[in-house]
């Protein structure tokens, strides 16, 4: 114990409050401060998720115009869910889908999943050696349908500027689901501008359309606000686990790094012999995940000795009345008899 002080939150510690008015009416945060000079507050009524980061006072983070919104107003038609887009430091998309909103198996999937909008069931945190561990257990489960369970550990150093967020998803239902995950991080002014260096040790980068493609040499180049700026997005791979993206602001002197295990992040790891037989099917003009990532994996199933199928769907953006047609539809029920007939 601290002689010189009477209560821990002099240094550091987790508050719980509630917020008054607007959307966010009665959500509660969690301010968490370290005693080091880093700030978060974490969302429990929006999946644990993380609203702010700042450091020393400096903002770190995103805030969207819509601001705070509690998951009462989550509309999950089509791309609604921007309305309720925070953003924050970190928006978790999940867990039935991400990227655009489409339709899979007579399911309507809405614009990055639902599970940013689902509050936590349960909360708790302690302090142990050093650390500020926060729990959180988020259920995203129906009857008659999935049942996902995502459980969030984040250990906030109380020693140095640093966080780690542990994530465990489980499928506590009867059959087997699919499960995407995307942790939507958002950096902000002043920590941004046009003047931040960003720093991303990839072995490869890959845009995302052609828009993208045009200004490839500068992806790493921030521009100032642009009014009907159209976004460029690229996707980087790492040749080995360590993936990091970094941003540095020099004005301030001030700059923060994202760590995490690429490999583990890759489907393509995931690939082993032992996986079932794939049938692949991807339109030519799917604009939200590149044709190049199913070749990828296709091309991974194929070393593995996996049997593995990859159709190319004319005109077929993600997900549309394209892959109805009877064509496909004949090439999936061939493959379907045939890997029958070799089981």
């Amino acid at each position: 114990m601290n002689p010189y002080i009477g209560h821990d939150s002099q240094l550091y510690g987790v508050e719980e409050h509630r917020l008054v008015g607007g959307k966010g009416d009665g959500m509660r945060i969690l301010e968490v401060t370290n005693g080091k000079g880093m700030e978060l507050v974490i969302t429990p009524d929006r999946a644990g998720d993380i609203a702010r980061l700042r450091f020393r006072g400096i903002n770190m983070s995103y805030l969207s115009p819509c601001g705070y919104v509690a998951p009462a107003y989550y509309d999950s038609t089509g791309s609604n869910w921007l309305k309720s887009f925070t953003a924050g430091f970190l928006t978790t998309c999940g867990l039935q889908a991400v990227g655009s909103p489409c339709t899979d198996e007579g399911e309507e999937l809405p614009l990055h999943g639902s599970i940013a909008n689902q509050p936590c069931e349960q909360v708790c945190w302690r302090e142990e050696d050093g650390l500020l561990v926060l729990h959180m257990l988020v259920k995203d489960e129906v009857i008659f349908g999935r049942k996902l369970r995502l459980e969030r550990e984040i250990r906030v150093s109380t020693l140095e500027n640093s966080f780690e967020i542990h994530d465990v998803i489980r499928n506590t239902g009867d059959r087997v689901e699919p499960v995407e995950i995307l942790y939507h991080m958002n950096m902000g002014y002043p920590l941004l501008d046009e003047d931040s260096r960003i720093r991303i040790p990839s072995a490869d980068v890959e845009p995302r359309n052609g828009h993208a493609a045009e200004d490839i040499e500068n992806w790493m180049h921030m521009e100032k606000p642009t009014a009907g700026y159209q976004e460029r997005c690229y996707y980087h791979k790492f040749s080995g686990r360590e993936g990091q993206a970094s941003i540095y602001q020099p004005k301030l002197n001030v700059g923060l790094a994202i760590s995490f295990d690429a490999e583990e992040a890759s489907a393509l790891y995931q690939v082993t012999s032992s996986v079932p037989p794939h049938m692949i099917l991807h339109g030519t003009n799917d604009h939200t995940v590149p044709m190049e990532q199913s070749v990828a994996y296709y091309e991974k199933l194929v070393e593995q000795g996996v049997r593995a199928d990859l159709i190319e769907i004319e005109r077929a953006q993600h997900g549309d009345d394209l892959f109805c047609q009877n064509q496909v539809k004949d090439k999936v029920i061939a493959f379907m008899r045939d890997i029958a007939g070799s089981w």
